[in-house]
């Protein structure tokens, strides 16, 4: 199925609509999620305050909103946009809500600084926090405990430089070469889980405790056999059993009287899932708390992206999609369709080819208009490396211009981390 967004006036907005795109940034109005169900009269009339035009994704719309949607004389239809494809069906689509916690959206982040200011702060927080991960990994593999303090240093340079800018460090790590699949896991599971709560709204204190938490949440892993982890072929059940210990052996590394509650149920959580088919605990639904939520978004969604023995790397797109195919079963519908606006339908560090014929890599995100980010051409239109890159925004480009589809990494050969950039 294709997913249409539609443009129509914002006094034509209805209960039960999906809200994915607005006439005008979205730090301009008071909304503090970047998409949303409207499920209040409130978010309509607010609508109406800020906007003239807003565009409405259909797939996600409840089927009877969709219904009276489809019936709308006023639809522009030159405004509607066919997108990546995706799957999904009708009963996988019902009504969702984040999850009733407090926090989310109470903090309406901004980015203060612009990317390429942010750029050499982010170098220099990634490669303090690169450094201390290592550092982190290698003594849990001696059987050295893990401090506190240590773990928190290496989280906070992440969580300031995403809070400064949200592409910066994203677009660095997509052209850092990987050092292994634990120490990339760890840097890739905070970078990740702090850019998730910034979208969210999260306060700034809670962003450490989710960086601090999603980078230690298969430390136990440094436990576990390394054959085990190696193997290129499924595990016996034995084998399964040895290798899904490293959450509590994780858990007990950390030991909860000194880490927060966060990070310990992040370590313990990480592998629960919304239908009870996660483990250890087979726990479900409101027994998972948020940030254990966030941790299994984004270890799966790490996990997919990366190479590992018994599997290559997926393009990030195609994981975003498996995400969202799993959303209702494993995941919580709001939160992996929050995940998705947060990261982009083009995934910063991704390849991409425009309609003219480029390949380009995708650099930032544009917050106003998800579809026209800023991008790194690095080919002309018949696939020939260029001698010099540029950049092109789409957002301030010609319109004719825009991506045509994603691209698997490493497309046609070319590795972002090899263009020494």
């Amino acid at each position: 199925m294709q997913i249409e967004e539609r443009e129509i006036e914002a006094d034509q907005v209805r209960l039960g609509m999906f809200v994915c795109r607005l006439d005008r940034p979205w730090t301009d109005t008071p909304f503090p999620l970047q998409g949303f169900y409207v499920s209040d009269l409130s978010q309509i009339q607010t609508l109406r305050n800020f906007c003239r035009r807003v565009w409405i994704d259909v797939e996600l719309s409840q089927s009877g909103y969709s219904r009276a949607l489809n019936g709308l004389g006023a639809l522009s239809s030159a405004a509607t946009q066919t997108m990546t494809t995706r799957d999904s069906t009708p009963a996988a689509r019902p009504a969702a809500a984040l999850p009733r916690d407090p926090r989310i959206g109470t903090v309406r982040y901004h980015d203060t600084v612009d990317f390429d200011h942010e750029i050499p702060s982010a170098r220099e927080a990634l490669e303090v926090t690169a450094s201390t991960v290592s550092g982190l990994v290698d003594q849990a593999q001696a059987g050295q405990s893990i401090e506190p303090e240590v773990a928190h240093a290496a989280a906070r340079p992440v969580v300031a430089s995403v809070l400064r800018n949200a592409d910066a460090m994203f677009w660095l790590n997509a052209l850092r070469r990987r050092d292994g699949y634990a120490y990339s896991h760890a840097l890739n599971g905070a970078m990740f889980a702090a850019a998730f709560g910034r979208h969210l709204g999260l306060p700034e204190d809670y962003l450490i405790e989710l960086a601090t938490g999603a980078m230690l949440m298969d430390i136990g892993k440094t436990q576990v056999p390394a054959p085990l982890l190696d193997r290129d072929g499924p595990l016996d059940a034995m084998s399964m059993a040895r290798v899904r210990r490293h959450v509590e052996l994780g858990a007990q590394m950390l030991q909860a009287d000194r880490f927060s509650r966060t990070v310990i149920e992040m370590v313990n959580g990480h592998h629960e899932r919304a239908d009870g088919s996660g483990y250890p605990a087979r726990r479900s639904g409101a027994e998972i708390p948020l940030h254990a939520r966030i941790a299994a978004i984004v270890d799966s969604f790490d996990a997919m992206t990366s190479d590992r023995p018994h599997a290559a790397a997926m393009p990030r797109h195609v994981a975003l999609q498996e995400l969202y195919r799993d959303r209702v079963t494993r995941y919580y519908p709001e939160l992996v369709e929050q995940f998705i606006s947060c990261l982009g339908v083009y995934p910063t560090g991704s390849l991409a080819e425009l309609n003219t014929g480029e390949i380009v890599a995708i650099m930032s995100q544009n917050s106003a208009r998800r579809l026209r980010p800023r991008v790194l051409v690095l080919t002309d239109p018949d696939g020939t490396m260029l001698r010099g890159f540029r950049t092109l925004d789409l957002l301030s480009t010609d319109t004719s211009i825009e991506i045509r589809r994603p691209l698997p990494d490493r497309h046609a050969g070319i590795d972002v981390t090899e263009l020494y950039l």
